[in-house]
């Protein structure tokens, strides 16, 4: 069942550049269903899958990071101080439970805050950056931390944490890119060699959210005809005044138009939405520029790769409690299977002159 994978998967400490235990987790869970696995220098898992016949191949890329930060400093009085691993928001740091993985297993955290009985003696309208923030995590002092095992380099995620909303609503953490990740595996165990023609590779990537690293090396080894990355997006259907309403979550696999990292190509987009609406697949057309994913670096690769990127939709990003549409996670993953049936050679992706 797809929820349950997306519950195990976003239960998995794995921020930028530790990623191995999603690595690990996802190479067990996909043992049976294809055809090789391998992992590269930076961490990437490629996993790759042979159709009934020749034909093209596709890569299909989901990173496993999640945003995260990491231990720099253990004050004398056993405070952490952080710094980040991805794009935070320091407006909602202060009071998040958070999770270290120590040398003697994961340990429970919180970023600290004054009391509210305080706040007449503070600035109520500022808003402090993470350097001068701390974790708490019940130490007494620097020795104290230590024989919990806290070390600089320790890594910090959110808490794990996921809740079921509605019947088809849930939220939790590292939605971003555990969602994708979802959609790739349950791809790969539904697609059998006789469904395509052709090879699929799906990349799990390193260190997306620190400038797409996994991906501009994973893109560099393959020769791919058409490659799709998976990712989730911000929607803009809550009320605040800066939101257009041109993404919603429960409208359906988002099909990437283009964002700051990618302007999909054309031919490529079309034939995502050709699919959709024949397979009747909710879907919705994505213009974004404020965000990336893989897609950019998959597209650069070699002589340039005809790229398009499925989006799944989701609110609260990069927060501790993302809220996602278990529908919109099918939809997803649905076009990704029927896409994949039906994918073509670069040629017929290119420009007609």
């Amino acid at each position: 069942m797809l929820e349950n994978l997306l519950k195990d998967l976003t239960n998995i400490h794995g921020p930028c550049g530790f990623e191995e235990d999603v690595a690990t987790y996802i190479a067990k869970r996909l043992n049976d269903s294809v055809d090789s696995i391998e992992v590269d220098g930076v961490g990437n898992l490629t996993v790759r899958k042979k159709g009934r016949k020749d034909g093209p191949k596709i890569v299909v890329a989901a990173h496993m990071d999640e945003i995260g930060f990491i231990v720099k400093k253990i004050e004398e009085n056993g405070l952490l101080r952080f710094e980040k691993l991805g794009g935070h928001d320091d407006r909602i740091l202060l009071s998040q439970r958070v999770q270290l993985n120590t040398s003697k297993g994961l340990r429970n955290g919180i970023i600290g805050t004054i009391s509210a009985h305080m706040k007449k003696f503070d600035e109520p309208n500022k808003i402090r950056s993470h350097q001068q923030l701390y974790i708490d995590i019940g130490a007494n002092s620097k020795q104290d931390a230590a024989e919990l095992g806290v070390k600089v380099g320790d890594t910090v995620t959110w808490h794990p944490y996921y809740d079921r909303l509605t019947e088809n609503r849930v939220m939790g953490k590292a939605f971003d890119d555990r969602a994708g990740c979802a959609v790739l595996i349950q791809a790969f165990e539904e697609l059998e060699a006789n469904d395509f023609s052709g090879e699929m590779v799906g990349v799990f990537t390193v260190q997306e959210e620190v400038g797409l690293r996994g991906a501009r090396v994973a893109s560099r080894q393959q020769n791919a005809d058409v490659a799709i990355a998976l990712d989730t997006t911000a929607v803009s259907d809550t009320p605040e005044e800066m939101m257009d309403q041109t993404l919603a979550i429960g409208g359906g696999t988002g099909i990437k138009v283009l964002d700051f990292s990618l302007i999909a190509n054309k031919k490529v987009r079309n034939h995502l939405v050709e699919i959709a609406e024949r397979e009747k697949i909710t879907h919705q057309l994505e213009v974004f520029p404020g965000i990336g994913t893989d897609a950019g670096e998959l597209s650069l690769a070699h002589q340039g790769v005809p790229t398009g990127v499925l989006s799944i939709p989701s609110r609260y990003a990069h927060s501790s409690v993302e809220v996602v549409d278990l529908n919109d996670i099918e939809a997803t993953k649905n076009l990704l299977v029927a896409f994949v049936k039906e994918m073509k050679a670069t040629v017929e992706y290119k420009f007609n002159i």
